[in-house]
């Protein structure tokens, strides 16, 4: 939705909200799009565009109907998914897009029952009034995923909507895919997943008591409690990026995992944040994650660790500047 901010005369945008299809009000004209959009990556953006285009063209309302928890994690329960986004992450995400309404619609095995005409006839065109519908490449929606765009191409002309998919989004000849993303974290490669994302990745959460070690040898850290259990951690590292904390962005260096020095084996994320003084505990932070700096190494005593945090630091006042 759009609106004219009386302060500085311009149209500004903001993202409405809906947990639930009943929540949502039909549309006279809905230019609308589904899927999972998890990480929100460039073939999603490109999906994103054509959708607010559109709308924009033939004085339509862009929504996007995603669901939470994922389908797989709903269907294929004992696969052990991470995700790229968690939800507020997403809507995060999505707020950038200039995109009207974002349906988060709650996902269970008996919606997943749904036929596929049955989900154009009651969700798309009763519930949510579409006019326009623009999907992504190779895309299946319904009971068992029957329904694909030939189904779309058949039901348009009798429920009164036309139909547009969008052809695969190619970076350097490769495919963007939330799966090549997820195979690029994994290995620690951040820059190549920034790149198929289209932004950083990030790493969101509440902050966190730690055990405090970072405080006493002068390198206090922020412990982010990350937003959800299914949230995929690269892999074990010391990583350089930026914070944001309350709409300002600092530089900051964070160790991703496990940190065998002060003997803790459970994985976490530890942000030190550079030139920033005060008190973290409770505020929701966002970790940019720019680049691996280097692996986790097990230090012999506290102050070699010191001396390496202080080399840490000037890579990432370098780097980062």
């Amino acid at each position: 939705m759009r609106f004219l901010c009386l302060i500085c005369g311009k149209i500004q945008h903001t993202l409405k909200v809906y947990r639930s299809l009943a929540e949502f009000n039909t549309l006279e004209c809905a230019v609308a799009t589904t899927g999972t959009f998890d990480g929100v990556h460039l073939g999603h953006q490109k999906i994103l565009n054509q959708l607010v285009q559109t709308a924009k063209k033939v004085g339509g309302e862009s929504v996007l109907l995603t669901f939470d928890p994922h389908p797989r994690v709903v269907l294929q329960p004992d696969v052990e998914l991470k995700l790229l986004s968690s939800i507020e992450e997403k809507i995060e995400l999505l707020e950038k897009s200039g995109l009207d309404h974002l349906i988060i619609h709650p996902f269970s095995k008996e919606f997943s029952r749904t036929p596929s005409l049955e989900f154009v006839r009651e969700i798309l065109v009763n519930t949510i009034g579409v006019k326009h519908l623009v999907i992504g490449y190779d895309h299946h929606f319904g009971r068992n995923r029957e329904g694909s765009f030939e189904h779309l191409k058949e039901f348009g002309p009798i429920y009164g909507f036309e139909v547009q998919e969008i052809s695969a989004l190619d970076v350097e000849s490769v495919n963007v895919s939330s799966t090549k993303i997820r195979q690029a974290l994994h290995r620690g490669d951040v820059g190549l997943a920034a790149e198929y994302l289209g932004h950083p990745f990030t790493l969101s959460g509440t902050v966190v008591k730690g055990d405090q070690v970072g405080r006493t040898i002068g390198f206090p850290t922020a412990n982010i409690g990350l937003d959800f259990v299914r949230k995929l951690v690269p892999s074990d590292g010391v990583y350089l990026g930026r914070v944001r904390i309350d709409e300002r962005s600092y530089k900051a260096m964070a160790n991703v995992g496990r940190r065998p020095t002060v003997g803790a084996t459970q994985r976490s994320v530890e942000v030190h944040v550079l030139n920033y003084e005060g008190d973290l505990y409770g505020k929701r932070i966002c970790f940019e994650v720019v680049k691996k700096h280097r692996e986790v190494l097990h230090f012999n005593t506290l102050e070699d660790l010191k001396n390496q945090l202080a080399k840490d630091r000037d890579a990432a006042q370098t780097e980062l500047a």
